[in-house]
């Protein structure tokens, strides 16, 4: 399930937009002790498939279109605006393209287990807390992914410790982190 990493590209981004940023939740003594602001270093092989993903023809860098159609596909209501606003801050030569250096840029101060949260709520359609292969399924063909009911369920079965055939917040958190290191 490295491909979940794509969207962490996405809320990265959007961190670095004010206007775009999701609400903070979490007053300033919260933040001192909770370990949500703990950072981990993403994989830089994951990372070059996510980039690889977004540059769908493969020319080595991001375009404008490349972004707008990936934030179309996962779903995002105003993707053409929100491209837009997230190539100005990736793109720091101001070339018109996201090159994998500026794509790393952007993951600079690494994931943090805040934004991994947020992944799980884009994959967790139903809002009730766990993912379902269903859900599954639906965000990865959202992203462009060959996969069937049965491969989702068998991935859902690797990371789902209790049993249940559902992913919590957990078990996503620590299937997310393995490949990382902390920071």
């Amino acid at each position: 399930m490295s491909k979940l990493r794509v969207l962490n590209f996405q809320y990265q981004i959007l961190k670095r937009l004010p206007s775009l940023s999701p609400a903070k939740w979490l007053s300033a003594k919260d933040r001192q002790i909770s370990d949500l602001m703990q950072s981990f270093q993403p994989n830089i092989d994951e990372m070059r498939r996510v980039f690889r993903k977004i540059n769908s023809n493969g020319d080595g860098r991001i375009s404008i279109e490349e972004l707008r159609y990936f934030l179309s596909a996962i779903g995002r209501k105003d993707a053409a605006a929100e491209a837009n606003s997230m190539m100005r801050v990736a793109d720091l030569n101001k070339n018109g393209f996201i090159e994998f250096e500026e794509f790393m840029e952007v993951h600079q101060k690494g994931v943090t287990r805040n934004d991994i949260k947020m992944a799980f709520w884009m994959f967790d359609e139903n809002k009730d807390g766990r993912i379902s292969a269903e859900e599954v399924l639906s965000m990865l063909r959202k992203l462009g992914e060959e996969v069937s009911l049965e491969d989702c369920r068998r991935m859902v079965s690797n990371i789902d410790k209790s049993g249940a055939g559902l992913v919590g917040m957990d078990d996503f958190m620590i299937m997310m982190t393995r490949t990382m290191k902390p920071l």
